[in-house]
């Protein structure tokens, strides 16, 4: 036997054609879909030291981690289910009816029947019949039933050994489920090869036992052992009471059904505080100890295809990253959902990084290709609609903004395409555009300084050409900006004439109106702003120097030599600004008058001056 030198936390399961790995930290599930395509879940668990104290005491943690690992593992199981098993080609129209009119998916409805009848049936195999065929049995041979001898609970825990022995055979006649444990001697080799301290290639996966201490197999038969015992125990105050109330029969069993029952988690916490000490060595000396639970294993693992290896080596690899790495992002399998489902789990994710939850509502919403509004109207997504939302939704979760995400965003009624060589325009410089467009008479000029992605401009050009005729110009100092604003002119056929200037350097003659919507923040401020401003947009376009003036103070020492007589200067500027820009104009040129223009939200946003 090989010396292990990595030991790991990190433990899993076989799920339906894909394998789960789950750290500390995080939880990973790997799957091929009906296409053989790898996909990848990944999500975040509640790391221990945020975990209460007393799940970790000995004992208590042993019951803690069996429920919260079979909660996660039935979890991951039914995901699974969601990927591997769909409906081939166009949906059935019993399958298009029960999604219009109840909201499910057939596959949801197969899966809820399915895990009902399998938690009944578990419980009437492993604890309901071992107890009855055991009565009948003590009934014939009252030795067996003195007290609930130690006897009985040999013969009931027998039994129970025997039904799950013969459970894992027959399981064997289908073929879905043998590909359920080779994916099952996947995870084994996987941690096995982590563990001897080899690299995790395929080769060397496949070359490593299929055989770990940890296995749910082991703990299994640990478990059956144990509640022969912890069974026995709680038989003689059973018994007395079965005596002195006079009870038999068909109670007497389901009495001692339910006691069973709530005897499990002492049953758990025992055989898992074992199961830990029998895993910390490889000493022959307690191999005695383990070959039961290895024997057991022979039956649940198979060997894997090199297919089956790299889900679980992914698996495990994601989950490894995810203990060590908090920024490793999480992922989320690409399948048939409802909109009730993957918006809420868009939001909580998005919270979590402090992203606004309307971002979730625009990703659903544009790739479904409906209204905001609609939302509240739940229905089924296609797994063809859940693979436009998916890359867009994780993508967010990394800061990068949404709209440079999707390439575009709609301003004024316009499509601007966006990304990292400009700024995203906002809302309220629609307010910038419509005080332009009321201003601006036909045969004007039009100047459009440190344009960015062309947004005002083309806007403005488009708007203005409607009902007159006016010649719009539009400068920016980045060349890059400026071959985005090109662009977004070309898709909404605006007629704008792009310069590579500093404000004013490259510009000749004289403009009735000219527009600005300069960098205003504050330089101190810049590393205050939001992750994904801050990380993503140019700060070029952002800051606006010590004050945020910088820029007003420019064109203002400069715009007398390019306004028209009887033209205006309309600006964009940040809040609580206005009435310093308008000190700066006043004292540096000849204005007639100014004015201010609040935005919806009451926050003095424009400021218009006539010359």
């Amino acid at each position: 036997m090989k010396k292990k030198i990595n030991r790991t936390y990190i433990g899993g399961q076989a799920v339906i054609q894909g394998v789960m790995m789950r750290g500390k930290c995080g939880m990973a599930t790997v799957v091929r879909d009906d296409n053989g395509e790898i996909q990848l879940e990944a999500k975040r668990l509640t790391p221990p030291e945020k975990r209460k104290k007393w799940t970790r005491f000995p004992f208590i943690r042993g019951v803690v981690n069996f429920v919260t690992s079979l909660v996660d593992g039935m979890r991951a199981l039914f995901r699974s289910s969601e990927v591997a098993v769909v409906e081939e080609g166009e949906p059935s129209k019993l399958s298009q009816w029960v999604a219009d009119h109840w909201k499910v998916s057939i596959g949801e409805i197969v899966t809820t029947i399915s895990t009902a009848i399998g938690v009944i049936l578990a419980l009437g195999l492993f604890l309901f019949l071992p107890l009855y065929l055991t009565e009948l049995i003590a009934a014939a041979a009252p030795v067996l039933n003195e007290y609930y001898s130690l006897w009985y609970h040999l013969v009931e825990g027998g039994f129970r050994l025997i039904i799950f022995i013969g459970y894992i055979l027959f399981t064997l006649i289908f073929k879905s489920l043998r590909e359920t444990y080779q994916y099952h001697g996947a995870e084994h080799k996987t941690i096995n090869c982590y563990e001897y301290g080899l690299p995790l290639t395929v080769e060397n996966v496949k070359g490593c036992s299929r055989l770990h201490d940890r296995c749910g197999t082991t703990f299994i038969f640990i478990v059956l052992f144990i509640s022969i015992l912890v069974f026995a125990l709680a038989g003689v105050p059973l018994t007395m009471l079965y005596t002195w109330a006079g009870i038999a029969g068909i109670w007497r069993n389901v009495i001692s059904f339910f006691a069973r029952l709530l005897l499990l988690p002492i049953v758990a916490g025992v055989s898992y505080e074992i199961l830990k000490l029998l895993s910390y060595t490889d000493s022959v000396l307690v191999l005695p100890l383990k070959a039961p639970g290895y024997l057991l294993q022979k039956l649940t693992t198979r060997e894997p295809t090199d297919a089956m290896i790299e889900c679980a080596i992914m698996a495990f690899q994601k989950a490894k990253d995810m203990d060590e790495n908090p920024d490793s992002p999480e992922k989320t399998f690409i399948t048939e959902t409802k909109i009730s489902k993957v918006l809420p789990m868009m939001k909580a994710a998005f919270a979590q990084k402090n992203i606004d939850a309307s971002d979730a509502e625009w990703i659903v919403s544009l790739a479904l290709g409906i209204p905001r509004s609609a939302l509240s109207e739940d229905r089924v997504i296609t797994r063809a609609e859940c693979a436009k939302i998916i890359p867009v939704f994780e993508e967010r979760l990394t800061g990068r903004p949404l709209w440079y995400i999707i390439g575009d965003t709609n301003f004024y009624g316009y499509s601007i395409k966006v990304d990292e060589r400009v700024l995203i325009p906002r809302p309220e410089t629609e307010l910038l555009v419509r005080q332009a467009v009321t201003t601006v008479r036909g045969g004007d000029s039009v100047l459009d300084l440190c344009t960015g992605s062309g947004a005002v401009a083309v806007a403005l050009a488009c708007e203005v050409a409607k009902d007159r005729a006016v010649s719009v110009t539009a400068t920016d100092i980045s060349e890059d900006a400026l071959a985005v604003a090109r662009e977004n002119a070309r898709i909404n056929k605006a007629s704008v004439n792009f310069i590579k200037s500093d404000l004013f350097e490259n510009v000749r003659g004289r403009f009735n109106v000219i527009t600005a919507n300069p960098p205003y923040v504050k330089s101190a401020e810049i590393e205050t702003l939001s992750p994904d401003v801050r990380d993503f947009e140019p700060r070029l376009a952002l800051d606006g120097g010590e004050d945020g003036l910088d820029f007003y103070r420019r064109i203002a020492a400069k715009v007398s030599r390019y306004i028209a007589r009887g033209g205006t200067l309309i600006l964009e500027c940040g809040e609580n600004q206005s009435q310093e820009i308008i000190k700066i104009f006043q004292s540096t040129t000849r204005c007639d008058f100014a004015m201010v223009v609040k935005d919806l939200a009451g926050v003095e946003r424009v400021v218009k001056i006539v010359f």
